[in-house]
């Protein structure tokens, strides 16, 4: 484990705090942001869970935009901005990495997604030599696909292994099954010597074995799988449909 924590990409940030204007202000005034000192990331799979407006998209986005990833997604090489709306933190974060680098990167986020596909598509359209760009995603553009299909269409295609993949909610896009497929997929990655950040709703992509989970409450707290608030709330469904409907249509 020593050396796989050394070799991994990141391996863990630091929120100055002196540096903080205030922790009544957002991005700072957040439950994930203003208890946060450090937070240690798993050489392969590490999961931020929590609620809606809890933060941990906006954590995850100050990692990448840090990193050097485009605040609306993509590789290091994109730098499209369709609205400028990324917070302030990663100005008030110090990224701790291994010593290796990886070879290949993405920041994947469902909210922007449609801005990514369609820069893609422009910059095809602009480009007069080479390959197009979309080849690397399929060879079929993005947005000629459903929301679902251009998600795993950049699973499959661009993501090449060896590299640092940070996701902001992928489950967004997929169904249940498609989500089971991400985790082989995620496997097939994580051989090959990737790293995930993946910020997550859902039980199913959260399962996979091994990984680190931090949960947000009053910060951010290492949980286990079974002790996150999503895996019990839908066991307690699947378990209780008929009691849970009666309660929740009462």
């Amino acid at each position: 484990m020593g050396s796989r924590r050394t070799n991994q990409y990141i391996r863990s940030i630091e929120l100055n705090r002196e540096a903080v204007p205030s922790f009544t202000e957002y991005p700072f005034n957040l439950a994930a942001i203003r208890n946060l000192e450090s937070l240690a990331f798993h050489p392969q799979v590490t999961f931020i869970v929590g609620e809606n407006g809890s933060g941990k998209s906006t954590i995850l986005e100050s990692i990448a935009v840090a990193y050097g990833f485009n605040a609306e997604g993509g590789t290091k090489n994109f730098n499209f901005s369709s609205r400028a709306t990324h917070s302030e933190l990663n100005k008030h974060i110090r990224l701790i990495k291994g010593l290796k680098r990886p070879e290949d990167g993405f920041f994947l986020r469902a909210e922007s997604f449609y801005n990514l596909a369609s820069n893609i598509d422009e910059l095809d359209s602009e480009q007069s030599f080479g390959p197009p760009l979309i080849d690397s995603y399929g060879g079929k553009s993005l947005h000629e696909q459903s929301h679902g299909e251009s998600f795993f269409a950049v699973f499959q295609n661009k993501f090449r292994g060896n590299g640092l993949y940070i996701l902001d909610e992928p489950e967004a896009a997929l169904s249940p099954s498609r989500q089971m497929s991400m985790i082989t997929r995620m496997h097939e990655l994580v051989q090959q010597g990737s790293q995930f950040i993946i910020a997550t709703h859902s039980p199913i992509i959260m399962a996979y074995p091994h990984a680190q989970i931090y949960e947000i409450q009053e910060g951010l707290e290492r949980i286990t799988y079974e002790g996150t608030e999503h895996y019990q709330i839908m066991r307690a469904f699947l378990n209780n449909t008929q009691k849970m409907l009666d309660i929740l249509l009462d």
